[in-house]
């Protein structure tokens, strides 16, 4: 029994390796790459050998040349703002309406909460076309504004919220209303408190959900001053080659920025997940 109970251990802890090795392995082929010159990129891809995966001229001209060449601190900020931005209005309407589904009485509520559930049920391809019509309509095509509001409202995260304030008691917002705080202050000073891991988890999918856009950056900007990074991705193919190592150095910032936030917030991003609340 114990060899048993051992070697399925063993087994198990093998699958989990492999299955990080096949993680792992791109971002660090993306870093090894983004540290050669240009020519040596795929030089020693093959065959396979040691020097496949350890750089022999190891360079940082790929980075130096994204901020002196290619504007790339621009393309950065373009992209912490708009995400920012989305983390902060998106978490502020949707707990607040989230709120309001969880704890109002209104006649419809049932229906307006299914529309918010199917928000986020519909492929983005679908609404991409009316909402450029939108857009263009209010005048926020190649703005910050038209890549930071239609994100804003974000059905799942009023989802999260909602669960998580039915399961506050309502004890508590009674005795807050008895003591004569208005809904406004107990959403302020008594719920909001409360919602740290939900607020956390909330605000990590509105910040990797907009870091990581493309279609609708692609789409509703024309211009380099509202570029972010998925899309500067593709200025590093031209008409007469592909700057690789350039490339794989915009793909290791992309991809290690939201790992750098994620990591120390996993705790609570699981927690919010999978917790809905407090009970009575």
């Amino acid at each position: 029994m114990l060899t048993t109970n051992r070697a399925s251990k063993t087994a198990m802890y093998i699958v989990q390796i492999i299955v990080a090795f096949l993680i792992v392995f791109p971002l660090f082929f993306a870093v090894i790459s983004s540290l050669r010159p240009l020519n040596d990129i795929y030089k020693y891809v093959s065959p396979v050998t040691l020097y496949t995966f350890l750089p022999i001229n190891t360079t940082f001209d790929a980075y130096v040349a994204l901020f002196t060449e290619r504007n790339f601190g621009k393309v950065l900020y373009n992209t912490f703002y708009v995400s920012i931005m989305t983390v902060l209005f998106g978490i502020g309407f949707g707990s607040m309406a989230a709120f309001a589904f969880a704890k109002f009485q209104f006649k419809g509520k049932a229906l307006l909460f299914g529309l918010v559930l199917l928000t986020f049920m519909i492929p983005f391809e679908v609404i991409a076309i009316p909402l450029y019509g939108l857009v263009k309509v209010f005048g926020w095509i190649d703005t910050y504004y038209g890549l930071i509001v239609p994100a804003v409202a974000n059905g799942l995260v009023i989802f999260l919220y909602r669960q998580f304030f039915l399961d506050l008691p309502d004890s508590l917002i009674e005795s807050a209303r008895m003591d004569g705080a208005s809904w406004w202050k107990i959403y302020t000073a008594v719920v909001m408190p409360l919602c740290k891991p939900v607020t956390i988890s909330a605000g990590l999918m509105l910040f990797i959900s907009q870091w990581e856009s493309f279609m609708w950056p692609l789409i509703a900007t024309r211009s380099k001053e509202y570029k972010v990074i998925q899309v500067a991705m593709s200025d590093f193919t031209t008409e007469h080659a592909t700057l690789w190592n350039e490339m794989y150095a915009v793909s290791v910032i992309a991809v290690i920025i939201p790992i750098l936030l994620l990591l120390p917030l996993q705790r609570y991003f699981i927690q919010g997940v999978t917790n809905t609340g407090i009970k009575e």
